[in-house]
């Protein structure tokens, strides 16, 4: 009888040290899943670009979109949504698939240069800018409007109503604005592919600089 007694306390010791370590291992990987959970990045950019954004004429992984995933990782999800060749008018037709899909809470709009190279009217380029913006407001996202600017052959008055539309968007709409996405960069041979449009590689650390710090403001 005692030693049956014994083999039943043998046996509870057993049940007990195993309920206690399989709590422990419930609680490890609970916490390991909540420690995920809370690393995670809190904020998903949306970028909404052309071929400055789309890294054309070098590899992906030296573009600067490609460059702000890296810088931060930590913080945001960057979903790079650019295509070369896009126009403002092609955005807009994009932009509302691209919000259903991702649900971003930040919106970088980074079009409008493709339209002034083909000499698109400056109201027109402003109007489809503003449903752009519009539509990433109406989703709750807020939006950073990079601007652009074209060759001064295209005439001064054309050129300055250009650049124009994106500092009074920005007023108009309280947004954060990059002026010139190509600050620093823009008419340097060395710092540009052939075609004199599209930035080299060793460019691109410095496109990066002209957005970041604008970017991590809005993420605070």
């Amino acid at each position: 009888m005692m030693k049956f007694i014994s083999l039943i306390h043998s046996s509870s010791t057993a049940l007990v040290r195993l309920i206690l370590l399989s709590g422990g291992l419930i609680s490890l990987i609970l916490s390991t899943t909540f420690a995920t959970a809370a690393d995670a990045p809190s904020h998903k950019i949306l970028i909404l670009g052309d071929s400055l954004s789309a890294a054309y004429g070098i590899r992906q992984q030296d573009g600067w979109a490609y460059l702000l995933q890296t810088a931060l990782a930590d913080r945001a999800i960057i979903i790079n949504a650019s295509v070369s060749g896009e126009t403002t008018a092609g955005g807009v037709q994009r932009l509302p698939r691209l919000i259903k899909e991702h649900q971003p809470n930040i919106v970088v709009i980074e079009l409008g240069g493709n339209d002034g190279l083909r000499g698109y009217p400056a109201s027109g380029i402003r109007k489809n800018l503003q449903t752009l913006i519009s539509k990433s407001m109406d989703a709750d996202a807020k939006v950073l409007l990079i601007g652009m600017q074209i060759p001064p052959n295209y005439g001064k008055r054309y050129t300055d109503a250009f650049a124009q539309n994106y500092v009074q968007l920005a007023d108009k709409y309280t947004l954060a604005l990059v002026p010139f996405l190509l600050e620093s960069v823009a008419g340097k041979p060395a710092l540009m592919q052939r075609d004199g449009i599209h930035p080299t590689a060793e460019a691109q650390p410095l496109i990066l600089q002209n957005v970041l710090p604008t970017l991590r403001a809005m993420l605070d």
